[in-house]
């Protein structure tokens, strides 16, 4: 665990965060500074930089973070109206925290992309 890492740092109990859900290999909690009414981050427990760090056996945690993601939806009620999943990498993209994470927006009408 980096020593600087805010989220290996929520991760150990060390800064509290709002949690939604969380599973054995994923914890998914309120984003500080939301976007939307629904904002949530879903983040793995192993600490991965960044998403161009994933290696091959990596692809089952990405996949439980989109299940943690659907499921993080259906507890905020945004599963039916409807919700965007987002990846930012590196900080061109937006990426503030270099520890993989993806966001959960939803709770209004989010416009078209681009």
């Amino acid at each position: 665990m980096p020593e600087d890492c805010i989220f290996c740092k929520i991760l150990a109990g060390e800064i509290p965060a709002a949690k939604v859900h969380e599973t054995e290999n994923t914890l998914a909690f309120e984003d500080i500074n939301p976007k939307a009414p629904v904002h949530v981050l879903v983040i793995p427990r192993k600490h991965i930089p960044t998403i161009n760090d994933l290696a091959r056996e990596d692809g089952a945690l990405v996949g439980e973070m989109m299940l943690a993601a659907r499921e993080v939806a259906r507890l905020k009620g945004v599963d039916r109206s409807g919700y965007r999943i987002i990846f930012n990498t590196n900080r061109e993209a937006g990426q503030e925290v270099f520890h993989i994470h993806l966001h959960v927006l939803g709770g209004h009408p989010l416009g078209p992309m681009g």
